[in-house]
């Protein structure tokens, strides 16, 4: 059983930057695939970024195409610890983000963290 601790999450301003904290438990975290959703009101679930465990050839990274260039996923594999960086928010990402761990086959979720930017 894997947990999920999000935090960061809050109100900002269109143009304004965040950075979502998620601290996983287990000690085999560098080999999780970890990645950020989010879910607007009345949406359904997407995928924000994904960061591969890079056992075999370092981490890779894929985004959705509506944050590339300003969302930045990265990992602290001493610390168990995912960041999503936030930068130039839209009021468009107003959403609950969910951090993600994929542990072999099984998914593990956060509770999630509320962003919220205002026009």
């Amino acid at each position: 059983q894997v947990q999920l601790v999000e935090s960061g999450g809050g109100l900002v301003q269109a143009g304004g930057s965040l950075r979502l904290s998620c601290a996983a438990s287990g000690r085999t975290f560098s080999s999780y695939t970890m990645g950020w959703f989010r879910q607007a009101p009345g949406k359904q679930r997407e995928l924000v970024a994904r960061i591969t465990n890079g056992i075999i050839s370092g981490s890779t990274t894929n985004y959705a195409d509506s944050v590339k260039g300003r969302f930045t996923i990265s990992r602290d594999n001493g610390k168990n610890t995912v960041y999503l960086q936030m930068t130039s928010l839209k009021p468009e990402d107003t959403a609950v983000y969910y951090c993600t761990a994929r542990v072999r086959r099984d998914d593990y979720w956060g509770q999630g963290t509320q962003v919220t930017v205002s026009s």
